[in-house]
């Protein structure tokens, strides 16, 4: 409780509102409920003190839940899958659409302060389904209003907007619709935007802070295994198991990032030798539940080449091979890299921008690595299918120029994005549990993107509650204890 008040949170999932809400206020939420025993273990974990409820929001009782204790806030995010684009024209689920009214019920039971929903963009269009199960366009809001005017009627003051991750330093573009309703008097806030696009006139007039770019949560010493290698030679290089042949349509859309974002590309991203790099300013696009982002990263390697194993590039975090008197300074090349989204029709996207919505499947984002070589008179180049072969100087297949100098394409090598990363760009504190729950039992990959796609982005939820609720906010977060004793091995578990 924070100043005698509590503070609810329905439709808690994995914490992105809860962990928001305690970095406004530095407390955990008094009350967490979902229906999903994997998602209230992994609230849990981060969230121990909090009092949890494995169940259905509507058996929830607001009146014997809260004891008699005045209410602060009470959040809701209720399942937005039925109202979302993304669900195409599939039949939708009306008991799904109405889990909203939830929060009427404990507006008119334990009267909270202030209220706060999350949804889609589209929770907007809230209306009622035909025979079909589909929305009558004829009638789209229909519902959505009927769910104000009575939040209205109970008391409250109302107001909505669709607010952009982006634009409060989050490293995705995520954009969620989010309402505000308070009946003590006060007024609804929205807080001010603290970021913009690079190249806008706030940033250049010092008014905002550039868009953090999905660079800034990439861990750019993981491997990334060769698009032309089998599952075989993976297994054999790496000792690890990789989906070979890519797809067809997964080929073409690195092929079509790989032109855009590194051959047309007149600044492309890089990752010199020296480690210093270039920089990826921007967010990361909006993160869904699906895995659907990864990235392509180029390695240094000799521009000189031959049919030997110590030719065959370096990875950036180890040691450079032997340096030979022939032109050392410029002996190596660059490694160039992008993410790639593998669903819908993105080909991909600038690393420094903020990462495109994460959805709740694993598999679909992954980072690209071109690995460039030093074009010069004379080089030796090849087709990366082909056996290594001499090319003449006017050969300038797969050319690329970097800041006046011309480089030649490698290799090009594909990694699927860590669910750390993915979090991270959903603007989770690094100290978040997400591989286990609190007995220590392993999430499994699938498990954690699933929590990250349906969370909400912490940053939003607490600027909201800094606006409107200023008196709550009254310590820091501690970081989460549990994963700082995980890390220097003094945690045990049973």
């Amino acid at each position: 409780m924070v100043n005698g008040e509590l503070i609810i949170d329905n439709f808690a999932g994995g914490g992105g509102a809860s962990t928001g809400i305690e970095l406004a206020t530095g407390k955990s939420v008094d009350i967490a409920i979902n229906h999903d025993p994997e998602a209230v273990k992994m609230h849990k974990a981060n969230h121990p003190s909090t009092k949890h409820y494995c169940e259905s929001v509507w058996d929830v009782d607001p009146v014997k839940a809260c004891g008699g204790k005045p209410v602060a806030l009470a959040w809701f995010s209720p399942d937005c899958k039925h109202f979302s684009k993304a669900k195409g024209g599939k039949p939708k689920d009306k008991k799904i659409r109405g889990l909203a009214w939830v929060a009427l019920r404990w507006a008119a039971l334990v009267r909270p302060r202030v209220i706060m929903l999350e949804n889609v963009e589209e929770f907007m269009t809230w209306g009622p389904l035909n025979r079909g199960h589909r929305p009558i366009k004829s009638k789209q809001g229909v519902t959505f209003h009927r769910f104000i005017f009575q939040l209205e009627e109970l008391g409250y003051k109302v107001k909505y907007r669709v607010l952009n991750a982006a634009d409060y330093g989050t490293p995705t573009m995520r954009k969620r619709f989010f309402l505000v309703a308070r009946c003590d008097g006060k007024a609804v806030r929205f807080p001010e935007p603290t970021h913009a696009p690079a190249g806008s006139a706030e940033v250049a007039a010092g008014i905002k802070q550039p868009y953090v770019g999905a660079w800034t949560q990439i861990d750019f010493s993981l491997p990334s295994y060769s698009i032309f290698d089998t599952a075989e030679q993976i297994k054999e290089k790496y000792g690890v198991r990789a989906v070979r042949p890519l797809a067809d349509k997964t080929m073409e859309r690195i092929a079509h990032g790989f032109k855009k974002f590194v051959i047309d590309s007149a600044e492309p991203f890089t990752v010199q030798v020296n480690h210093t790099g270039s920089s990826m300013e921007e967010p990361l696009r909006v993160i869904a539940s699906k895995h659907g982002f990864g990235v392509v990263v180029p390695k240094p390697a000799p521009y000189i080449m031959c049919n030997n194993e110590n030719n065959t590039g370096a990875d950036i975090e180890g040691p450079l091979p032997t340096i030979t008197t022939v032109d050392a300074s410029n002996r190596y090349g660059l490694v160039v890299s992008f993410l790639s989204k593998f669903y819908g029709t993105c080909t991909g996207q600038d690393l420094r921008e903020p990462l495109h919505t994460v959805t709740t499947s694993a598999g679909h984002f992954g980072e690209v690595r071109a690995f460039l070589l030093k074009y010069y008179n004379g080089a030796v180049g090849q087709d990366i299918k082909e056996p290594l072969h001499t090319i003449t100087t006017d050969d300038r297949f797969g050319l690329v120029t970097i800041k006046g100098e011309d480089y030649m394409i490698a290799d090009i090598g594909l990694r699927m994005l860590e669910p750390r990363e993915l979090y991270g760009c959903q603007g989770f504190p690094p100290d978040y549990i997400i591989d286990h729950d609190l007995s220590g039992k392993a999430y499994p990959r699938s498990e954690q993107v699933r929590r990250c796609g349906n969370a909400v982005c912490p940053p939003i939820p607490a600027a909201l509650v800094k606006a409107n609720l200023p008196e709550l906010c009254v310590a820091e977060r501690t970081p989460n204890v549990r994963m700082a004793e995980e890390q220097t091995g003094q945690l045990r578990f049973a």
